[in-house]
C-alpha cells in the first residue's frame, strides 16, 4: 500500500525531469532522476528533503507557467490550455508533498505524530 502514496512523488520528480530534460539542464535532470532514490530512505530527513524538493518543483512550475504565458502572449498565440496543463502538473506535484503527512508514511519515515488540536 505504501507504493500507492509513494506513486505521486515519484512521478511528479520524473515529471520535472522531463521538464528539465526539454530544457537541456542536465544537471537538474540527474537531480530529479536520483532523488527519487529518496523515496527508498526510511528516514525523516529523507522524508523532509523530498517535501522541499517538491514543493520547490511546484514553484518550478508555477513560474515556468508565468513564462510561458507571457511568451504566447507576446506571440498572440494561444495560451489557456497549455496553462491549466502545467497548473494540474504544479498542483500534483505540490500535492505530492502532502503524502508524507499521511498515518501509513509518517510510520515508514518515523516521523513524529502530529497532535490533534482537541487531544490534549
Amino acid at each position: 500500500m505504501n507504493l500507492l502514496y509513494l506513486a505521486a512523488p515519484a512521478v511528479a520528480f520524473l515529471l520535472l525531469a522531463a521538464h528539465f530534460l526539454r530544457a537541456e539542464n542536465m544537471i537538474a535532470t540527474a537531480a530529479s532522476v536520483l532523488i527519487v532514490s529518496l523515496l527508498f530512505v526510511r528516514r525523516p530527513w529523507a522524508a523532509r528533503v523530498l517535501q522541499a524538493a517538491l514543493l520547490l518543483g511546484s514553484l518550478e512550475w508555477l513560474l515556468s507557467i508565468i513564462g510561458l504565458v507571457r511568451t504566447r502572449i507576446g506571440l498572440g498565440e494561444p495560451y489557456l490550455r497549455a496553462a491549466l496543463i502545467l497548473g494540474a502538473v504544479c498542483l500534483l506535484t505540490a500535492i505530492a508533498s502532502l503524502v508524507f503527512e499521511t498515518r501509513r508514511l509518517r510510520a515508514r519515515y518515523g516521523l513524529a505524530p502530529t497532535e490533534s488540536p482537541g487531544a490534549r
